[in-house]
């Protein structure tokens, strides 16, 4: 799997996002620095748990939608 990577925009408004969160929610204040070394460890370390995920959600979703077109395509059978 290649690095996240989110353009600047992006990168700033999870930037905000999450230093707003530490503030609110651990009392805690990080620098915008800190809070990008917080986003990077997270990314890099659990973005793959969610990358999977997903992949296990397409792949049943997937599943699913292909069982529908071919019970779809069936032809029936005379007696």
């Amino acid at each position: 799997m290649s690095k996240i990577a989110f353009n600047k925009q992006k990168r700033d408004a999870l930037l905000g996002k999450l230093t707003r969160y530490l503030d609110r929610e651990l009392d805690c204040e990080a620098s915008p620095l800190q809070a990008g070394f917080l986003l990077d460890f997270i990314s890099e370390e659990m973005g793959p748990y969610y990358y999977n995920q997903g992949v296990q959600d397409a792949q049943t979703l997937f599943r699913e939608k292909l069982e529908d077109a071919v019970y779809e395509i069936e032809k029936p059978f005379k007696d």
